[in-house]
């Protein structure tokens, strides 16, 4: 597919997908705030027989090419679980990637868009990598610094790309930044503990031992607590075991919690070891040196001094109740304890007010926005 000086080309094979995964790069070669993926962990998350979120999507990879050169990739997906859960047709775009010339942007969009056309969608929406329950959203703000782990990270003229094609804003998702200069108030603890004792909850870490399990008690909170969000998509068990397991490389029990009332689990919080303070140095691959870098520089030199809170969920009957205070609460004293200078909530929905007042109780400030776009499929845009 050829448009001016433009050629697209899909996906279709594991040298194509080779040059998807490594487009970014050479893309970002000279910007000292992205941080590289690892190789072979993209390999496995792009493949269909590893990654349980084939099961219920169809998604087509697609590069743009000018000159001779890879010079843009993007992914049209269709989310069925997504359409049938919150019964409408909106298709997404993701993984996108593109050199700063709007025309290569416009030829990859455009052929997402007829794609999704294709399948019955009424709106575009993006990006998403794959969906709400992995990474969204392009950076519309504070570019000179990198991201935290498992947030995405962009230049700055994507934004004028969406907006010259048509994209509107369909939500912003906030990030927080608290650290040991701006601390929660000793009042704050005072409140926090009125509120362990007036709803009886008993805070725990997570049991290692009996990982599988726990994780089993956390989806089903989760796919409760959450269920009401914008674009929120229910998480079967294996999807939810395939990410945890993932992450269970780097997880530190002693920053994920469980709330209990009366013996019931009823909320849960994690936070991880921001990893992507380290990840530049393995430059992608873990093999044959690249694990051997990580391990120093996480180790013995002691280079990661932030967290991120990745996810907090209460189920509904238990939330309004300031359980939210006293796991902000806990983490934070956990992690200082632990030597972290500094943590990120992320990500909050603009108008989660409930959350934004529990961050910013305990000193948090928004410093970041991310940005997830829409634009309606008419009959009348040209195909």
């Amino acid at each position: 597919m050829s448009f001016e000086n433009v050629s697209i080309i899909e996906v279709k094979s594991s040298a194509d997908m080779d040059r998807f995964i490594k487009f970014p790069f050479k893309l970002y070669a000279d910007d000292e705030n992205w941080v590289p993926p690892l190789i072979s962990e993209r390999r496995e998350f792009f493949d269909k027989s590893k990654n349980p979120f084939f099961r219920y999507a169809r998604v087509k990879y697609f590069m743009a090419e000018k000159d001779g050169r890879i010079a843009g990739r993007i992914a049209s997906i269709v989310n069925f679980n997504h359409n049938a859960f919150h019964e409408d047709t909106v298709g997404f775009f993701g993984f996108f990637e593109c050199i700063d010339d709007y025309q290569v942007a416009q030829v990859l969009l455009r052929v997402a868009l007829i794609e999704l056309k294709k399948e019955g969608m009424t709106v575009m929406r993006g990006p998403t990598n794959f969906s709400t329950n992995y990474e969204l959203g392009f950076v519309i703000d504070d570019f000179d610094a990198p991201p935290v782990i498992n947030m995405p990270y962009n230049p700055g003229y994507y934004i004028s790309f969406m907006d010259r094609f048509g994209f509107q804003k369909a939500k912003d998702l906030y990030a927080f930044k608290i650290t040991r200069e701006n601390k929660p108030p000793e009042r704050v603890e005072k409140i926090v503990e009125r509120i362990r004792k007036k709803e009886n909850v008993n805070v725990r870490n997570l049991d290692l031992k009996d990982f599988d399990n726990e994780l089993k008690i956390v989806n089903k909170i989760y796919n409760n607590a959450w269920s009401r969000n914008w674009g929120f998509i229910p998480l079967p068990d294996d999807e939810f075991l395939h990410i945890a397991r993932d992450m269970r490389q780097i997880v530190d029990p002693d920053l994920v919690f469980i709330a209990e009332v009366d013996g019931n689990p009823i909320g849960f919080s994690m936070a991880l070891p921001n990893i992507y303070q380290v990840l530049p140095y393995a430059k992608g691959r873990l093999f044959p040196f690249g694990a051997l870098k990580l391990l120093w520089h996480t180790k013995i030199k002691n280079k990661i001094n932030s967290m991120r809170v990745i996810t907090m969920g209460i189920e509904h009957e238990y939330q309004k109740r300031g359980i939210d205070n006293i796991f902000y609460l806990d983490t934070f004293k956990r992690g200082y304890d632990k030597g972290y200078e500094w943590a990120e909530i992320s990500w909050v929905l603009e108008d989660n007010q409930l959350m934004i007042r529990a961050a910013e109780l305990l000193g948090a400030k928004k410093y970041r926005t991310y940005r997830v776009y829409d634009l309606p499929l008419g009959a009348d845009q040209n195909d």
